[in-house]
């Protein structure tokens, strides 16, 4: 079966958790033994054992959108299948098409975009889940949003890949040696809820002073809000915003955090938490879909709009021991999951 990968999406440190998606999963489809085409940007510059860099740019998103539904088809050669592992798909391709979903937060939380981003969104999305053979889902959670928010999708036709955590997370657990600080890696968009944590935080600096905070991920939406709050709240001094890091400086960070904590009001899977478990950190995080089902119980739990209940968790958390590690949840397994999928969109010709 030979395999077209659209991964004109991507922007290296710019689309977080996607990024860390789509290249774990290519290489473990690739380490499966899969042959893969894969298509990227300018930006992105080759990807995969067999790469295919086409002209155009994904910083300019109107260029890049136009690019992908007129220029793509011509670049699939003799591909069987089409993975689309970021949400957008070619609508006039007879290629067969497997489309992934990460989330539908633009249908269950449109407050969270920005007016003239929306319709584009919308159209887009719902043309690629009509145009797609199958679809997969990172979670359960977003395959019941995908049923719901498109009807005309039969139930058969979405698969659930949920995603995995790299080895070197689960390496850490042996040379794990705690520093003072709470760690929180998470793109600054306005879902993420930033601004609770931050205020809970000044209630935990007070009754343990030197504590800090760290906020890693891409500067998102909210991140002029997020810095005027830190000065704001006198916070200056106690929490970092080094904002997108290289893979090897993360690990270092889960590796001496003492617990990592994630209020996010809204998520597809919740990578961090996941990578978290694996590292034996204790996770202080939001009582949501589909993080509870992520952290399986081995996480202290809160309401995203409680910040009693965060400050107890986080509380909680700074003095847990190592919690259980989630050893299902592996990249060979997303791998195989997505693998079975892209074969049932080739049968079912």
């Amino acid at each position: 079966m030979r395999i077209a990968v659209n991964a004109l999406f991507m922007l290296p440190g710019e689309v977080g958790g996607t990024e860390i998606y789509l290249r774990s999963l290519v290489a473990a489809m690739e380490e499966a033994g899969a042959d893969l085409r894969v298509i990227t940007n300018l930006e992105t510059g080759p990807l995969g054992r067999h790469p295919v860099v086409a002209r155009v740019h994904a910083r300019n998103r109107p260029a890049r959108i136009v690019f992908e539904q007129v220029s793509l088809p011509g670049l699939l050669g003799d591909a069987d299948v089409l993975l689309n592992p970021g949400f957008t798909a070619p609508l006039l391709t007879r290629t067969p098409q497997v489309t992934v979903f990460h989330d539908l937060q633009h249908r269950r939380h449109p407050e969270y975009f920005r007016w003239f981003d929306l319709p584009a969104w919308r159209a887009l999305l719902w043309a690629a889940a009509r145009r797609s053979r199958r679809l997969i889902a990172d979670s359960p959670a977003t395959r019941d949003d995908l049923l719901h928010f498109y009807p005309f999708l039969l139930a058969d036709q979405v698969d659930v890949a949920p995603l995995g955590v790299d080895q070197a997370f689960f390496d850490l657990r042996s040379r794990r040696q705690p520093a003072n600080f709470l760690l929180c890696p998470s793109t600054t968009h306005p879902h993420k809820n930033h601004p609770l944590l931050l205020r809970t935080f000044s209630r935990l600096l007070a009754e343990q002073p030197g504590l800090k905070l760290v906020l890693t991920g891409v500067r998102g939406f909210a991140q002029a809000e997020v810095e005027r709050q830190v000065e704001e709240l006198g916070l200056t001094g106690a929490v970092e915003l080094p904002g997108w890091l290289p893979r090897e400086e993360l690990h270092e960070l889960f590796r001496t955090a003492c617990a990592l904590v994630y209020p996010s009001r809204f998520e597809g899977f919740g990578i961090p938490v996941a990578e978290a478990l694996a590292a034996g950190l204790p996770v202080a995080c939001s009582d949501i879909e589909p993080l509870r089902t992520v952290a399986a119980g081995a996480a202290h739990l809160f309401s995203p709009d409680d910040s009693d209940a965060m400050l107890c968790a986080m509380r909680t958390a700074l003095s847990a021991p190592p919690p259980a590690a989630p050893a299902h949840l592996t990249w060979d397994a997303t791998a195989r999951r997505t693998l079975e999928s892209l074969e049932r969109a080739v049968r079912a010709e």
